[in-house]
């Protein structure tokens, strides 16, 4: 099996590396590493569209090489997709392991997620991973101290068994690891944050005076910079929930797909027969 491992955290992140070599030791597996050259977190779906994308040679300490560039996660899955390494065609995108954990709302931020989501696009099956510091924080702040290797362990496993595994197309699996040993793992739906943002400002530009008003004689600062992300945000703990799942130990395997359609919401806005709207307002502009 062809699989494109990728991530958002860079290529020299130390989760992508730990899969990368449990990877490497599955029976049967040709791997090809695309990433990032430096941190992309939180990125979402971003591509490049309006310059070229550079790319480099990565040499890894087994011998082995793989792809950096400066473009974003999704790039990278599009990189290999329209043929950069020569006869190499992916069969299974896998984005991770990212440094934080990916749960809930925070899916629709997370490059990680959004590399996965590119696979689904294309047709393929697709899992995203991510791992909880050993800080246990429920969300993608970075912390200092992680351990990648179970959580590499059981997804080398997944891949291992992929073509067994009851994945419809067009669904990716969004897989959550918490810290330390995990206690079991659930099959879950995507849980609700709370999040407590604030808007904090972090300094004045330094090139323009700082803490005056018009009536000071000297004009005010134009422009400042603040810290718009909170910290602690919370989570409706609702069993059956990757929240929850993640919060009691477990490792979290949610199934995700891109279909947005909100179905009863169609069928409420048929019976609001919007198409009456169209007639008054083709006279206005006769």
């Amino acid at each position: 099996m062809k699989v494109l491992l990728t991530n958002d955290d860079g290529i020299d992140a130390q989760g992508l590396q730990t899969l990368r070599r449990a990877l490497l030791r599955v029976p049967g597996i040709e791997l090809v590493v695309i990433a990032p050259d430096g941190n992309r977190s939180a990125m979402a779906r971003s591509i490049t569209t309006m310059r070229p994308l550079w790319v480099e040679e990565i040499g890894f300490d087994d011998g082995t090489i793989g792809y950096a560039t400066d473009g974003t996660p999704v790039d990278c899955v599009r990189l290999a997709n329209l043929g950069l390494v020569d006869g190499f065609e992916a069969e299974l995108i896998v984005s991770g392991i990212n440094h934080g954990a990916n749960l809930g709302d925070d899916i629709t931020y997370s490059g990680t997620v959004a590399a996965a989501l590119e696979g689904v696009i294309l047709g393929l099956p697709a899992i995203a991973v991510s791992q909880q510091s050993s800080a246990r924080e429920m969300d993608f702040r970075l912390s200092d101290s992680f351990d990648f290797d179970e959580g590499a362990r059981f997804v080398a496993r997944v891949v291992e068994e992929i073509d067994d595994v009851p994945l419809p197309t067009g669904t990716l699996l969004n897989v959550n690891c918490p810290a330390g040993d995990a206690l079991g793992v659930q099959v879950t739906r995507l849980g609700k944050r709370i999040y407590r943002d604030e808007l904090t400002l972090s300094d004045p530009d330094p090139g323009t005076a700082a803490g005056t008003d018009a009536g000071s004689g000297s004009a005010p600062a134009r422009r400042r910079r603040y810290w718009v992300y909170g910290r602690d945000h919370g989570f409706h703990d609702e069993p059956g929930t990757d929240l929850a799942a993640v919060a009691a130990g477990d490792i979290a395997v949610t199934p995700l797909h891109f279909d947005l359609t909100d179905a009863a919401g169609m069928d409420a806005l048929q019976r609001h027969d919007l198409g009456r709207l169209l007639a008054p307002a083709a006279k206005e502009v006769e």
